[in-house]
């Protein structure tokens, strides 16, 4: 297949196998710690872990578009908040 009408740049790789292996990871410790260990966090609504994964991806999601839109193509910062983001999901979610 021909994939060059897509921006296949090292950065995009990394983002992609990060979302890889994030899925793997969490499919891993669904089958040695089965159940999702649903509780519930300040939305006030039952969670899992599957939940708190979607919710940080969605929000790294939006910081980043916001980063770019209001400081600029360098998103190493973006990144670190996102991360600190991710995990207070993950705590209080």
């Amino acid at each position: 297949m021909n994939f060059s009408w897509m921006a296949w740049t090292l950065p995009t790789a990394l983002f992609f196998l990060s979302i890889l292996v994030l899925l793997i990871g969490m499919s891993i410790w669904e089958y040695f710690v089965p159940g999702g260990s649903p509780r519930v966090g300040i939305l006030r609504f039952e969670t899992t872990r599957g939940d708190r994964l979607f919710i940080s991806l969605l929000g790294a999601a939006f910081i980043h578009l916001a980063w770019l839109g209001l400081v600029g193509p360098s998103l190493w910062w973006a990144l670190a908040i996102a991360v600190v983001y991710a995990i207070c999901v993950f705590r209080f979610v």
